[in-house]
């Protein structure tokens, strides 16, 4: 039995204890690996925010069959993602969008919409546009008239069963579509065939800053920018990305936004100008008689 009267052991004791704690936790902390999938959350959300935009989306019927980019002249540009909806990316890029109040596009594949439409479900109530990307994501210009219909026309509908939108654009895998493909597409559908003018390359996955860079460097009033949501590291470099145009003063709509701020294709006539009457001295008449001459 120890005598607590004895404080001389009692101390002895206690230092021995607290020895053998540290050698415990030290021998754990050589055990410790790095978690090189963690990331330092923000506290403060991004300094800028896209502004509250009240843009119709409703561009004309004639508004053309193609189209790489927006004509406009005001700092308005268009985000585009490709290839999802995808279980893990896409959810994480809607929190980024979110908390910059972003806008974008989203060309789903059809096979995919079957399989998230809780995710499709929440593009659409954020405010986001979806977009026509086919069902298999083949080459279209390989398939003959009714394969093409059959790709278009079942994206669609799983389109419309997923959040009840009808579906206003479609972009080609590939970018690849005949002339001929474009206009009966237009014709029959009344999908304008949306490209890029700004393409970052981000499937080849050249590294996060590249991504952020090749979009914040070639972007331009009117543009409208490729990436994929379907790649984790596209999603990644989307932060720098988006705060570096929005720092550069652009503002971001859907396409169907751009679109309507396009010029007609249609040249509308000159109003008929009203006739101006001209008065002719009639000789051996002391009144003028009024004629009226067409300008």
């Amino acid at each position: 039995m120890i005598n607590y009267r004895q404080p001389l052991l009692l101390i002895a004791l206690s230092a021995l204890v607290a020895l053998v704690g540290c050698s415990a936790k030290d021998k754990d902390k050589k055990k410790t690996t790095s978690n090189s999938d963690y990331r330092t959350p923000s506290l403060r959300g991004p300094s800028m925010r896209n502004p509250d935009i009240a843009l119709s989306a409703n561009f004309p019927g004639n508004v053309g069959v193609s189209h790489s980019r927006g004509r406009t002249t005001m700092p308005y540009i268009a985000m585009t993602y490709d290839d999802g909806p995808h279980p893990q990316n896409t959810p994480r890029l809607l929190d980024m969008l979110r908390e910059r109040n972003i806008k974008a596009t989203f060309y789903v594949i059809g096979r995919s919409v079957n399989m998230y439409p809780h995710i499709v479900r929440r593009i659409v109530a954020e405010g986001h546009e979806i977009g026509n990307h086919t069902w298999t994501h083949r080459k279209l210009t390989a398939l003959s008239d009714a394969s093409v219909r059959w790709e278009m026309d079942k994206t669609r509908d799983a389109i419309i069963a997923a959040c009840g939108v009808k579906p206003r654009t479609m972009r080609p895998p590939y970018g690849a579509l005949r002339q001929s493909q474009r206009a009966w597409i237009y014709k029959d559908y009344g999908y304008p065939t949306i490209l890029w003018n700004v393409d970052p390359e981000d499937w080849k996955r050249p590294g996060l800053s590249v991504v952020t860079s090749r979009i914040v460097n070639n972007t331009r009033n009117g543009s409208i920018v490729l990436a994929h949501d379907l790649h984790k590291p596209t999603v990644d470099a989307m932060p720098a990305t988006l705060d570096g145009l929005l720092r550069k003063g652009f503002k971001f709509v859907t396409v169907s936004q751009l679109l309507a701020l396009n010029p007609s294709t249609t040249a509308t006539p000159p109003a008929a100008k009203p006739a101006v009457p001209v008065f002719t001295p009639v000789p051996n008449s002391v009144t003028p008689v009024s004629t009226v001459v067409a300008p």
